[in-house]
């Protein structure tokens, strides 16, 4: 693994000297890059994310916060328990252990934690991934079809035969270019044994997740037809290569 750690008063900053051979504290700082006319934001996630001109090229800048009712409570804190168990830190090396089995996923740069007390909070930077749009983009502009769903369960295939879980596989996190497809956000993902159970869960994630943008407003069983058997056919020819 190609990391290297940098401690402050208020935390530390994992990043991959590979990629760039400094990192600093301000690199998490929209406003920092604001001052310097690089900063845009673009839809995504919780509150959209950053995107950043940084010196290692292109990235995106993303804050952890939480979601659901917890989030009223710790907003984006959250508990302390060792360096290596911070959600930036374990999304920082799983992507670096998806890039050594070269699956198509957000190359990552840096990572940060800063502690207060019992809490701390936590940021990522990954590179860019340009010219793409999510598979839930694609819906209303009418570019999922059979073919488009096919590649999709291919892509789910080939990360599930590698034993890597996304825990939020939805047709936001899968990116859509233009000759690639991609999956993003890693955070709370793992490597895991190879299993009948956790991989048809987190295909009918995903299925969950087309019928909430619309990809079955025509109803299911003609969503099934189009859409769902083309994408399981796909993912069990890939699975099975």
């Amino acid at each position: 693994m190609h990391e290297q750690l940098r401690r402050d008063a208020e935390g530390a900053i994992l990043f991959d000297p590979t990629v760039s051979p400094q990192v600093d504290g301000e690199w998490f700082d929209p406003e920092y890059w604001r001052s310097r006319g690089a900063l845009s934001t673009e839809a995504g996630g919780r509150g959209g994310v950053a995107v950043v001109g940084t010196p290692a090229g292109e990235c995106v800048l993303r804050h952890y916060r939480r979601g659901g009712m917890v989030a009223a409570l710790m907003g984006d804190r959250y508990l302390w328990t060792g360096a290596d168990h911070t959600r930036c830190f374990a999304e920082f090396r799983l992507l670096q252990a998806v890039a050594r089995l070269m699956l198509p996923a957000p190359q990552v740069v840096a990572a940060r934690y800063q502690r207060n007390g019992i809490h701390y909070r936590a940021d990522l930077i990954t590179r860019r991934i340009v010219g793409t749009q999510t598979l839930a983009q694609c819906i209303p502009a009418q570019r999922l079809d059979a073919e488009l769903a096919q590649e999709v369960g291919a892509l789910v295939a080939r990360f599930h035969r590698a034993g890597v879980w996304h825990a939020d596989l939805n047709a936001h996190n899968v990116l859509v270019a233009a000759d690639m497809l991609y999956l993003i956000d890693f955070d709370r993902g793992r490597l895991r044994p190879p299993a009948q159970g956790w991989r048809m869960a987190n295909l009918q994630r995903l299925r969950r997740s087309l019928f909430k943008v619309g990809a079955a407003a025509e109803g299911e069983a003609a969503f099934d037809k189009a859409i769902w058997t083309p994408l399981m056919y796909g993912y069990e020819r890939t699975l099975s290569a």
